[in-house]
């Protein structure tokens, strides 16, 4: 699953850290310009309109925004779908490691389909500085991901 020039990023965000994630993102509105944008519930909503004053301010053209559902409503399972079937690139996704959320086991899957295809993820703002700044944001690449073959061949009496 090679990662082309133009990425699909996804952005999620709960609740108690969908400001950071704007705020985030109206300072790197730039560095998404080239990107297509895939984000669940609310947060497709606020970031869209981020990049668009942005892009309206600035005389550029804003990005394709991709609103799922609300992560609590299915939407985190949807990127997770996505990320297996190779639609996505990378995740940013700011979560809030106080606040227990009704979706916890779908939180965890998700991360954990980000870890099986090897996206690369940012959970906090450090790591998302780090991703975006990369010379790979902007360029091709092609992650090695493990080869999951004989455990999907595996038999029955083997488990």
């Amino acid at each position: 699953m090679k990662m082309k020039k133009k990425k699909v990023i996804a952005l999620v965000a709960h609740d108690n850290r969908k400001a950071d994630l704007k705020e985030w993102v109206e300072y790197n509105w730039k560095q998404f310009i080239p990107h297509q944008i895939v984000a669940t519930g609310t947060t497709g909503k606020l970031v869209s309109e981020a990049i668009s004053l942005k892009c309206q301010k600035n005389d550029a053209v804003p990005p394709e925004v991709i609103k799922l559902k609300s992560g609590p409503l299915g939407g985190d399972q949807q990127l997770g779908a996505m990320i297996s079937e190779g639609k996505v690139d990378m995740l940013f996704f700011f979560w809030d490691p106080m606040e227990p959320q009704p979706h916890d086991v779908d939180v965890k899957a998700l991360l954990r389909i980000c870890a099986l295809y090897n996206i690369p993820t940012a959970t906090n703002r450090s790591t998302a500085d780090f991703m975006i700044s990369s010379e790979l944001f902007h360029q091709d690449y092609e992650p090695i991901v493990k080869d999951y073959s004989t455990y999907i061949t595996r038999s029955l009496k083997d488990i």
